[in-house]
């Protein structure tokens, strides 16, 4: 592990969507990153798939200055309840810091409605899933698979691929031409892109 790189944070808590963040925080593990997980308290919360987790830390304590990055997965809870709105609000602390923050699925719909996607180009499932939420970021919506934009990632649930594929860009994880083939292998199940991550140690 490169003691020398400051932890990346993931945000977990009920109902969190189990594969949206496992191609992002593997490989940011296999890289050297240090991967802390952050919950609303201490105590152990479950996903969709019921996996149990125990988180390290809890969301008063995560601190950006210790951070390269707030990781936010979706979860059935940022479209039922307020209970996630501390998590968004973590978010802009990060921001306001300059410290990028990558967020997915119902996360998106968080940070809309913490202000945060009003004046930054942002994905997320559909665009009139964000218009629900009352943000008057509208006009920057991006119809793509992922998008960066002021430290912030946007995607989709259905782009895990392309969401970790932003992830490595903005942390320089990978270079150009291992990062296209990350995500040809990936994405596009390109046989070929093997190769190439093999040659650079990044398979």
């Amino acid at each position: 592990m490169n003691s020398s790189r400051k932890p990346v944070h993931l945000a977990v808590y009920d109902t969190l969507a189990d594969w949206e963040t496992g191609h992002a925080t593997a490989y940011l593990a296999r890289a050297g990153y240090e991967i802390r997980t952050v919950g609303p308290s201490t105590a152990p919360v479950t996903s969709i798939g019921g996996l149990g987790i125990q988180p390290d830390l809890a969301l008063d304590d995560v601190r950006p200055e210790d951070s390269s990055l707030l990781i936010l997965p979706g979860a059935d809870l940022w479209d039922t309840s307020d209970d996630l709105a501390p998590v968004a609000r973590k978010a802009r602390e990060f921001l306001a810091a300059g410290v990028p923050v990558a967020a997915i699925c119902g996360a998106t719909a968080g940070l809309a409605r913490e202000g945060l996607l009003d004046d930054r180009d942002h994905t997320s499932a559909v665009s009139f899933y964000l218009a629900a939420t009352g943000y008057q970021g509208g006009e920057r919506y991006v119809d793509a698979d992922a998008v960066t934009d002021g430290g912030l990632i946007t995607a989709g649930p259905t782009e895990p691929v392309a969401f970790a594929r932003e992830v490595f860009r903005l942390l320089g994880v990978y270079d150009s031409e291992v990062l296209d083939a990350w995500y040809r292998l990936f994405h596009d199940s390109d046989a070929e892109a093997y190769a190439v991550l093999e040659q650079a140690g990044a398979r």
